[in-house]
């Protein structure tokens, strides 16, 4: 299926610039050699009749084009659909968000449908309607391309990078990698020089990014021990879940060269990547539209912001509740003691970055005394205990549901109310367009010289920053 976004020979005008705002958008086959590209790709131009462009690098690979090895598409931001008024398209991006987590080896359609809630005959109709291209042909192409990605940046053995993409065995993952690339995997690091000494991933994002703005913000709410910013750097720990297994380790989001982030990973979270990388991007807000957010909040906003978001959504749901009602170093403070009493050691960890963040089951078996021993007050300890109990059975928990069924889950929770549900679908759920209700700062700030607006009129202001109104609420805390 050929691209549709854009006519052809405006497609082709972008390939000639070199136009970095259409990577990830857009990607053309050449026919006289059958390899695919980025238009960013710096090898020579190829003719317009032997260019065929797509939307997705799935759609390419669907019509036997092979990745380049130069310009890597497996390296190119992605391209989000965020909004939109059209049901099956909402149904085809949910379908699509939740492939790109998947780690389940044996996944299917009708897992999706089921979890979807459609049958499977109207998942691949809508899927395909949407992507171009079948479920499992989009999952198969995630997979290869992530393969591709550690068999050229990391040191990790074949059989390994293959369990890390999701592939249930190494002949499995063989097969597939010959079928697609023709290309055996252990010939493509020969072909690549071999792997990096240090193993470190890259992930692209558009330019431009405010980096100094994302790590102004996460810096006065790292948690110590969990959590150190540096200059142009994150290092923190974190324990995920993969193929039904639990890695735990560190990583280092470095932002050391431009339009890419460098992600050094301890060694037994390499296994976990297929799982972690979706989380990274969410966390850095990588496959943010920095032109669109820009006109959406108007000329006194900051070129490249984004929307720092989570790792673990439990973890940030807790230092929620902890920040209720105080300020951000408070809550800091709070954090830090409480990760300190219930978190996990974390031994062969950087400086500052010893311990996991407490896990569920860990503060449901805590009682009100003990968290309430930590200078926390006792009805926000019965909060997080009773979230910890319910966070096995949530739906947010596990990345399923819409966003206004997650908010409806938080706040049936004791303690948690509509500003830190709001929160939390900023950050948690990395929805664009969610804006907390009653924020104090936000009245005043959308109020002007005059009055706090009243709820109604404080929604109806906000209306002007649809659909990314989450954007504007970190914009206007900043400039408050």
């Amino acid at each position: 299926m050929l691209s549709t976004q854009l006519p052809h020979d405006a497609a082709y005008a972008a390939l000639q610039a070199r136009d970095a705002r259409f990577d990830g958008r857009l990607f053309v086959g050449v026919t006289s050699t059958g390899i695919y590209c980025r238009p960013v790709c710096r090898v020579r131009l190829p003719r317009r009749e032997n260019c065929r462009f797509f939307d997705t690098a799935a759609q390419a690979e669907a019509e036997r084009f092979r990745p380049c090895m130069k310009c890597r598409p497996e390296l190119a931001p992605r391209a989000l659909a965020w909004t939109t008024v059209d049901a099956s398209r909402t149904l085809a991006s949910q379908a699509a968000a939740w492939l790109d987590a998947c780690d389940d080896a044996e996944a299917s359609v009708e897992g999706l449908a089921a979890h979807l809630g459609i049958t499977s005959r109207h998942l691949r109709r809508i899927f395909q309607a949407e992507h171009g291209v079948s479920p499992l042909q989009y999952l198969q192409t995630r997979r290869l391309l992530l393969a591709k990605a550690l068999l050229t940046d990391s040191t990790l053995p074949v059989s390994d990078v293959a369990f890390a993409a999701g592939f249930a065995s190494l002949r499995r993952f063989n097969a597939a990698f010959v079928e697609h690339y023709r290309l055996q995997p252990t010939a493509l690091r020969r072909e690549g020089g071999g792997a990096a000494p240090a193993s470190r991933l890259r992930l692209s994002y558009r330019q431009p990014y405010d980096v100094a703005g994302v790590l102004a913000f996460l810096a006065p709410r790292a948690v110590a021990g969990v959590e150190v910013v540096a200059a142009g750097s994150v290092t923190r720990t974190l324990a995920l879940t993969h193929a039904g297994e639990r890695f735990a380790g560190w990583l280092r989001a470095s932002f050391d060269k431009p339009g890419q982030v460098g992600v050094e990973l301890s060694p037994n979270l390499w296994p976990a990547v297929g799982s972690l990388l979706p989380l990274l991007r969410r966390w850095l807000d990588l496959d943010a539209d920095p032109e669109a957010i820009a006109a959406a909040l108007g000329e006194t906003a900051v070129p490249g912001q984004r929307l720092p978001g989570c790792l673990d959504r439990f973890e940030l749901t807790v230092r929620a509740v902890l920040g209720q009602q105080v300020t951000v170093a408070a809550a800091r403070t709070l954090a830090g003691r409480f990760v300190e009493r219930f978190g996990e050691l974390l031994t062969d960890a950087p400086e500052g970055c010893g311990r996991l963040f407490p896990t569920p089951g860990r503060i449901a078996a805590a009682t009100r005394d003990e968290i309430a021993s930590l200078g926390i007050i006792g009805r926000r300890a019965d909060s997080l205990i009773a979230l910890a109990q319910a966070w096995p059975t949530l739906a947010f928990s596990r990345r399923e549901g819409s966003p206004e069924a997650a908010a409806a889950e938080l706040t049936a929770i004791p303690g948690i109310g509509p500003w830190t549900a709001g929160y939390m679908l900023m950050r948690g759920w990395s929805w664009p367009d969610a804006f907390p209700p009653g924020d104090v700062v936000l009245r005043k700030a959308l109020g002007g010289a005059g009055p706090l607006p009243s709820p109604k009129a404080y929604l109806e202001a906000a209306e002007r920053y649809r659909p990314y109104r989450s954007y504007a609420v970190l914009h206007l805390w900043r400039t408050a």
